[in-house]
């Protein structure tokens, strides 16, 4: 490919609205163009660099019995009415209705039209197990576009569903998978990716995990022991509390005058936030009726644990004056009766606390939950913090860092099965629901992930595995017949040993020339000039600065092929 007849153009600034490097490096690259929030178009070097992660996927779900299909991006609603996510998914999902009057959607996922598929297809035990996987379209009407291909609304995903006539099936193949993710972002290049635990969400199911792209620049919050490698995402990661008990004292009311925050209570009765049952209201989205979560002063809430716990959707309250509780004041002494309450297992075992009286300007001391109320039921609905107890090891080391989701998987059980009637007879005769698991990658992402990771400030630094070209050749005098006869000729060379070539042959100065160079970021590049043919050599040097040298005319392309199946080796299964 000559850069003289490539669509796209490179720039020494990035637009405004790129805050974030990959997104800056990518837009001045000229591998995308920016179209509506969220959506972009691909020029040839980043639909090059999709491709062969598009590839590695490929390579890694068939080996994993994966057969290849495609489901429609446009789907009836009557398939997700089905399953209860047309109405349970909120604005994200795209909905209209076609000339014909029939309420559509755009697919986000494709749970339901994999279930579609099969369900009437694998009618006996002797079908299963299998997956079925693809590489399509999705489209979801993210909110928080940003970050260029890290999170859009237009995006390219591989999504794979299997199924399966037993747990132990389903947790074997699960592993099958877990590896076969491990394989797609070593091969990709990506080099600081950990799997996680994490929270099921809007997929449903009991198990799950993400993989994680550690970045300063992730949305996701990880837990992490450096001690024992436990990792979890924080909407899923368990807090172990080690409480001291405490010495028991009288419950007493104490005037408060004005104190309605922990950090007021504290410094009034000189006592540490670690010995406060903070409240916490929140109001279920139904119907508005309130939910108090009781937790220790020092620690918050972990809304999407609570979320789980309660098995139903709630939001921060607004407490008015005519509410049946008292902001500022709120403890389980006294608590209004019909108000549903949630204890965190942080306030197990403490002795003595202090928390609201539920009357304006008083609190407790000497609260002692079991004393007090009898036998507690506690839940962990708390947020993990940096220095927590790992739940795997019990050393209290947790660290906290930021992550890019760049994959995940799930263990679906029978919720999408058994919702659209799927069936196989057993080997008894008698019905049975399938059970799933799901696989997905976000090709765009993990593409952009891999920009964030491996770059410098002048551009990317491709992994040969996924660079849009494996060597560029820069011709620095085009005007130069005896260097252009040479760049041509080892571009052919190269070429003919299978070598992806980009080919500089426009008349522009060296700096603007490497300049650009740098942005496409192609692992190797080659230089050739009026000084390297007065050597009788190839400049060669490597986009990540690892090696630069003089490579004799003679025997050149073979030199160049090896260096390149040496890059490509670090990347192989």
């Amino acid at each position: 490919m000559r850069v003289s007849k490539l669509l796209g153009q490179r720039f020494k600034n990035p637009p405004s609205d790129c805050v974030i490097e990959s997104h800056a490096l990518m837009a001045r690259g000229g591998y995308m163009k920016y179209m509506a929030n969220g959506i972009y178009s691909l020029f040839m070097p980043g639909k090059r660099i999709l491709h062969k992660i598009e590839e590695i996927i490929r390579d890694e779900m068939d080996r994993a019995d994966g057969q290849e299909v495609l489901f429609p991006v446009a789907m009836p609603a009557s398939l997700w009415e089905e399953s209860g996510r047309y109405t349970s998914i909120g604005p994200e999902l795209a909905r209209w209705t076609d000339r014909s009057g029939n309420k559509m959607v755009l697919g986000m996922t494709h749970e339901e039209a994999a279930v579609h598929l099969a369900r009437d297809t694998a009618a006996s035990y002797a079908d299963y197990p299998f997956m079925i996987y693809q590489i399509q379209t999705k489209f979801r009407d993210e909110p928080r576009a940003r970050g260029g291909l890290i999170r859009v609304r237009e995006f390219t995903m591989k999504d794979a569903y299997s199924f399966h006539t037993s747990k132990e099936d389903l947790e074997r193949y699960y592993a099958i998978q877990h590896k076969a993710y491990e394989n797609i972002f070593r091969r990709a290049g990506a080099k600081n990716v950990i799997s996680v635990k994490s929270d099921s969400g809007m997929m449903g199911g009991s198990v799950s995990h993400e993989f994680m792209l550690l970045s300063e620049i992730g949305e996701d919050t990880l837990a992490i022991c450096p001690e024992c490698g436990y990792s979890a995402n924080m909407e899923a990661a368990e807090v172990r509390i080690e409480n001291e008990p405490g010495e028991p004292a009288p419950l007493e009311k104490v005037p408060t005058p004005g104190k309605t925050t922990i950090e007021d209570v504290s410094s009034y009765l000189h006592v540490s936030p670690k010995s406060f049952c903070k409240a916490v209201v929140y109001q279920k989205n139904e119907d508005d009726s309130l939910v108090v979560v009781f937790i220790r002063g020092d620690l918050d809430v972990n809304e999407t644990k609570l979320r789980n716990h309660l098995g139903f959707e709630i939001h921060p309250a607004t407490v008015g004056e005519d509410s049946p509780v008292v902001p500022g004041f709120i403890g389980p002494v006294g608590f209004p009766a019909g108000i549903k309450t949630v204890f965190d297992a942080s306030l197990r075992g403490i002795r003595n606390l202090v928390c609201g009286a539920n009357e304006k300007d008083a609190h407790y001391t000497g609260f002692d939950p079991e004393r007090e109320l009898g036998a507690v039921s506690y839940a962990d609905v708390a947020k993990i913090f940096a220095g927590a107890v790992c739940p795997a090891c019990g050393k209290p080391v947790i660290t906290i860092k930021k992550g890019i989701e760049v994959g995940n998987i799930f263990q679906l059980g029978t919720k999408y099965t058994k919702a659209m009637n799927m069936t196989y007879l057993d080997q008894n005769g008698e019905a049975q629901y399938p059970l799933m698991g799901c696989y997905g990658v976000g090709v765009g992402r993990l593409a952009a992930s891999i920009c964030q990771e491996s770059h410098d400030d002048y551009g990317p630094i491709w992994p040969m595995s996924i660079a849009p070209w494996q060597v560029e050749v820069c011709n620095l005098r085009c005007d130069d017949p005896d260097i252009t006869a040479r760049s041509e000729g080892i571009v052919e060379e190269l070429e003919a040993l299978g070598v992806e070539v980009l080919y500089d042959d426009r008349d522009i100065r060296p700096g603007a020339m490497f300049a650009d160079a740098d942005l496409f970021g192609i692992p190797i590049r080659v230089v050739v000039s009026p000084k390297t043919a007065e050597r009788g050599v190839y400049e060669v040097s490597y986009r990540d600065k690892s090696f630069r040298g003089d490579v004799p005319y003679e025997g050149a392309a073979e030199a160049i092929r090896e260096m390149v199946d040496k890059e490509l080796a670090k990347y192989a299964r």
